[in-house]
C-alpha cells in the first residue's frame, strides 16, 4: 500500500511541476501608468517564426498568451483615433505584413481567440495602425503602456496605438 502511495504522489507531483514549467513557458505579465493597464500572458519567440507563422497573417490573434489580453482605461478617451468609454476590455488583433487591425471587446474572460467570433457583436472599438520594423529582434513578446502610445513588439515586429484620455 505505501508503494501504490507513493507512485501515486510522484505522478501528482510530475504532473504539477510539468504543468508549473508549462505556465513559465508564457508567464503573466502587465503593464500600466496612470491612465491604462494591460493584462497579457508573454510568450517567447524560442527560434520560431512568429509573424506569418506561429502568429498568422490576417487571423484573429489573443495578442499574447494563454488568456486573451486584457486593458483597463481609467478614463473616457480615445484609442487608435476611436472613442472609447472608460473600463476593461478584450482587446484583439489581426495582424498583417504591413498594419494591424486593433479589436476592443467588451466580453471579458475570454480564452485566447477561440470564441471571439460568437462574441464579435461585443466589439466596440477597431482601428487599423501601421507596422514597423524593429532594429533588433525582441524574444520576448512586450507590451508596453508610454506617455500617448501602447506599443505591442515582437521578434523584428511593433505597432504603436496612440491614445488620449480626458482629464
Amino acid at each position: 500500500m505505501k508503494q501504490i502511495l507513493t507512485i501515486i504522489l510522484s505522478a501528482f507531483m510530475l504532473s504539477a511541476t510539468a504543468q508549473e514549467q508549462k505556465k513559465l513557458l508564457s508567464p503573466k505579465a502587465s503593464t500600466e501608468n496612470k491612465d491604462i493597464k494591460i493584462t497579457y500572458g508573454q510568450p517567447s519567440k524560442r527560434g520560431r517564426v512568429i509573424f506569418g507563422g506561429l502568429v498568422p497573417y490576417d487571423s484573429v490573434w489573443r495578442t499574447g498568451a494563454n488568456e486573451a489580453t486584457e486593458i483597463t482605461f481609467k478614463r473616457d478617451g480615445s484609442f487608435g483615433g476611436k472613442k472609447i468609454k472608460a473600463g476593461t476590455y478584450t482587446l484583439f488583433t489581426i495582424p498583417s505584413g504591413k498594419e494591424w487591425e486593433v479589436i476592443l471587446n467588451k466580453q471579458l474572460g475570454q480564452w485566447g481567440a477561440y470564441e471571439y467570433e460568437k462574441y464579435r457583436r461585443k466589439n466596440v472599438l477597431r482601428t487599423t495602425v501601421p507596422v514597423y520594423e524593429l532594429p533588433d529582434e525582441l524574444e520576448k513578446f512586450t507590451i508596453t503602456v508610454k506617455k500617448d502610445t501602447v506599443t505591442f513588439e515582437w521578434d523584428r515586429t511593433g505597432i504603436a496605438v496612440p491614445y488620449k484620455l480626458i482629464k
